[in-house]
């Protein structure tokens, strides 16, 4: 039955929105930059503190990029071609800073300041050459940042916990993270993890500076402006959609639904979307289709998502796989890095050679094209 619901739900997405009959593969990869588990050590002492981080596939396998995390995924990159000749490419969406925990304490938990995303690599191990490497994968079009948020925290939530004294936060603060979800700790209708998230709406004016704030520290360190944006979480008002067009993104990455912020009621509201739409601000709407998720997702990866991109293809419409960068971080747990990124081969391989008129792009690049129609032939 969940196969059924599965295939049922695959047929769903791609029923509408923007078609084409080239083989157009895009994989969009979120959560570069910012820091999840610190350390294996960290984990460790949260686990045996009675907080079960165990519970959350992000808190065993996420962490920082390092300069082997990224070696590695750049070889496999590097081993494949599409027709034109071009290397896959990932559009690695990221935060550009983290937060800065010394100046939060020394404030009594009461002011938010952050870290640039580089200062935050200058203080953990094998990360001293990490931006470099950004650079590198740049310049050889094998990987490509926009923009994910200026952070992956909810600001006004994670502090409101730490100023209550919350034990469970309190005691992950002093180990230098942030990120337990609803499936570590209970008693919240919230995620500390969703950024533009909140419970009244004047909040929406400070989520409009971090945006603007965020974007202009994007084009600061990558000497370019985004021009795509996929919210923390997929939880955003699309109030937020004109701040992010003033300053540059016309593209809205995400699944086939937008989450609402909570103040929109009890039970969270949802906006649906389709590759194609264009909203009252211009900007174009991409939905995912495809997933490559093993740390997420229990089976044969492979296989899974070879079945999503037959299934994109046979409706005419462009691949776009989700893989968020836990599957290709070795920094907790090495062997779940390396397993992934053999599967990871594996499905480029059989990309390849399943559809030799397979064609890799940017995120941006598939926008560009789809732009070249008329708005009657993106539904």
């Amino acid at each position: 039955m969940n196969r059924i619901k599965y295939i049922t739900s695959r047929n769903l997405i791609n029923l509408s929105g923007w078609r084409t009959k080239r083989k157009i593969i895009v994989i969009q990869s979120d959560d570069w930059g910012s820091i999840r588990m610190p350390s294996g050590e960290v984990y460790q002492k949260l686990l045996d503190s009675g907080i079960p981080v165990d519970n959350c596939p992000y808190n065993r396998y996420d962490a920082l990029e390092s300069e082997e995390d990224l070696e590695k995924l750049y070889a496999v990159l590097t081993k494949h071609k599409d027709i034109h000749g071009s290397f896959p490419v990932i559009t690695a969406n990221c935060v550009v800073a983290n937060p800065d925990f010394d100046k939060i304490r020394e404030s009594g938990f009461k002011e938010y300041y952050y870290e640039l995303y580089p200062e935050t690599l200058k203080r953990y191990p094998n990360r001293q050459k990490t931006f470099d490497l950004w650079k590198e994968g740049i310049s050889n079009q094998i990987i490509f940042p926009q923009f994910h948020g200026r952070e992956h925290v909810n600001i006004k939530f994670w502090l409101n916990r730490l100023i209550e004294g919350d034990q469970i936060f309190r005691k992950a603060f002093d180990l230098g993270l942030w990120g337990l979800g609803p499936n570590v700790v209970s008693g919240y209708n919230f995620n500390i993890q969703a950024a533009f998230d909140c419970e009244e709406k004047p909040e929406l004016e400070h989520h409009k500076q971090i945006l603007a704030d965020g974007l202009n520290v994007f084009s600061e360190l990558f000497g370019f402006r985004s021009a795509s944006f996929i919210a923390n979480n997929f939880v955003w008002d699309t109030e937020l959609d004109d701040v992010l067009a003033s300053n540059g993104v016309s593209i809205l990455q995400g699944m086939k639904k937008q989450y609402l912020p909570a103040y929109y009621g009890k039970h969270r509201s949802s906006v649906g979307h389709r590759t194609g739409e264009i909203n009252k601000s211009g900007q174009l709407y991409m939905v995912r289709n495809c997933f490559f998720e093993p740390s997420l997702i229990p089976g044969d990866p492979v296989r899974f998502c070879l079945s999503d991109i037959q299934n994109a293809f046979a409706w005419h419409k462009p691949a776009i796989i989700t893989s968020h960068r836990l599957n290709f971080t070795g920094g907790i747990v090495p062997s779940n890095r390396d397993n992934n990124l053999e599967a990871f081969d594996k499905l480029l391989m059989n990309i390849t050679r399943k559809w030799p008129d397979a064609e890799f792009m940017t995120t941006v690049q598939l926008d560009e094209l789809i732009r070249q129609v008329s708005p009657s032939q993106r539904i």
